[in-house]
């Protein structure tokens, strides 16, 4: 019996220890967190760089095969390239801890040519920038307006194959471009919230 209390307890301080975390995570209409990282060629690169510009923030994970079919085939194939065109900064957040599948200078910046990439590919190997944002998958996006909000975060389209070909409610949406698009348009976000989907991001602890 008291084994049985023990293991409630600790169940217990499990689920409030979640909720806290999940409490703690940036919510649409809140601050965006600030944060600095080092790019692929080990230049710190900060979220105040972009005051006043739209942001996009992708968790992004090269050996993750929901990402490869999401750069290949499905709705991140060329989007940030149209975007980026557009003014719009995008930025690569790898949160994976050293050692952990597709992490590593060599492995991003392959990925990043392979893709064509336009953007920066951010290391987050400590993973303390994808905690704070709350980022479980990848690709998990976020979306900051010109005024440091966040006004998106979850996945990048409805289609969890990542491919694109069986999104959930038959037609296709992909919801960063949407939520781009409210933006430029100065309206609410239709969608600010959506269940993100791909590998979990890998971190170390």
């Amino acid at each position: 019996m008291e084994g049985m209390r023990t293991l409630l307890r600790s169940l217990s301080l499990a689920a409030s220890l979640l909720a806290s975390v999940a409490a703690a995570e940036p919510q649409p209409g809140t601050p965006a967190p600030a944060f600095t990282l080092n790019d692929l060629d080990g230049k710190a690169v900060s979220l105040a760089n972009a005051k006043g510009k739209v942001v996009v923030l992708e968790w992004f994970n090269p050996s993750c095969p929901f990402v490869q079919r999401a750069h290949t085939k499905g709705s991140l194939a060329g989007m940030a390239k149209k975007e980026t065109a557009d003014g719009v900064v995008w930025l690569a957040i790898n949160s994976g801890a050293p050692g952990r599948e597709g992490t590593g200078v060599e492995v991003n910046r392959a990925a990043q040519k392979e893709y064509g990439l336009p953007h920066t590919v951010l290391l987050d190997e400590s993973g303390s920038v994808g905690k704070e944002y709350g980022a479980t998958n990848t690709p998990n996006m976020f979306v900051i307006d010109a005024k440091g909000t966040l006004v998106y975060r979850g996945a990048i389209d409805n289609s969890p194959d990542g491919e694109g070909r069986s999104p959930e409610s038959g037609t296709l949406v992909n919801y960063v471009e949407q939520a781009l698009e409210d933006v430029a348009a100065g309206r609410a976000v239709r969608t600010p919230s959506t269940k993100p989907y791909g590998c979990s991001v890998k971190y170390g602890s």
